[in-house]
């Protein structure tokens, strides 16, 4: 893992930009993966703000649909709530309704954690899930060519809560964990080591009740325990954050364009 972090910082005026300009960078992910590859592996967040985004995508009225390789995409998530497909606290249900049911993704290319199991066998199951999907062999880990991350006003991020025990498991791709503070609830979550070794990672945060942790978490002290999100830096030493004016409201002020730049040593 790198041991100096970049963060590449652009801020947008408002929700709407922000839904835009992380439909852009889904897409553009997308086509320079396929370019290269011939696919593209995309783990994705649940939420508001990528709510919004997923519906751009799914828009035929928008430039986003026409231009994404569907037949080439494989969509996987980053973390799931322990509840039934269906449940309104589903992020797959969210994604789902906002962008699954209007595009063309076939089954197979959409791999859903199975939040209706036992925690830790879900966690198994995706896990052999990701073995398989990326022919794994040993202890290789999946190189997703995007990881798309939220971000909670404690610091939390995917489902690494602080204080909790997944921030301390490094061997496995995927694990269960228990959220005491969070109507003391079990999750589904990749591992922080699994999301740094993503060919591209990017938070998208957007209001002002994030506009603190975010100073906290990017310029601020380095405690993990307390902000999980600092555990997040990608093996190509690049992060990049895409914030609306009000979560960036205490980073360094942007140039022109809207772009800042924060360095972080080890």
């Amino acid at each position: 893992m790198a041991k100096t972090l970049r963060i590449e910082y652009n801020v947008v005026r408002d929700a709407q930009a922000l839904a835009a300009e992380a439909a852009e960078r889904f897409t553009q992910v997308a086509e320079k993966a396929v370019a290269e590859r011939g696919r593209a592996r995309i783990a994705i967040s649940g939420g508001s703000t990528p709510k919004a985004a997923f519906q751009l995508l799914a828009d035929a009225t928008q430039p986003w649909r026409a231009r994404m390789p569907w037949d080439k995409l494989e969509l996987f998530w980053v973390d799931e709530r322990c509840v039934p497909p269906d449940h309104a606290d589903s992020n797959y249900r969210m994604t789902r309704e906002a962008l699954l049911d209007h595009v063309p993704l076939k089954p197979e290319q959409i791999h859903r954690m199975e939040g209706e199991l036992e925690p830790q066998m879900a966690a198994a199951r995706y896990e052999s899930l990701l073995r398989d999907s990326f022919r794994l062999e040993g202890a290789e880990g999946p190189r997703f060519d995007l990881v798309q991350l939220g971000m909670g006003p404690d610091g939390h991020t995917a489902s690494l809560f602080p204080h909790t025990e997944a921030l301390d498991e490094m061997g496995r791709l995927v694990t269960a964990n228990h959220v005491e503070t969070v109507k003391d609830s079990w999750r589904i979550t990749l591992t922080w080591p699994v999301i740094n070794n993503a060919g591209s990672v990017f938070f998208l945060i957007g209001g002002a009740d994030k506009a603190e942790p975010v100073q906290q978490v990017f310029a601020g002290p380095r405690d993990p325990e307390r902000l999980p999100s600092q555990l997040i830096w990608p093996s190509g030493g690049i992060l990049t954050l895409v914030l609306d004016q009000a979560a960036a409201a205490l980073l360094p002020a942007t140039d022109g364009d809207g772009c800042g730049v924060l360095e972080r040593e080890r």
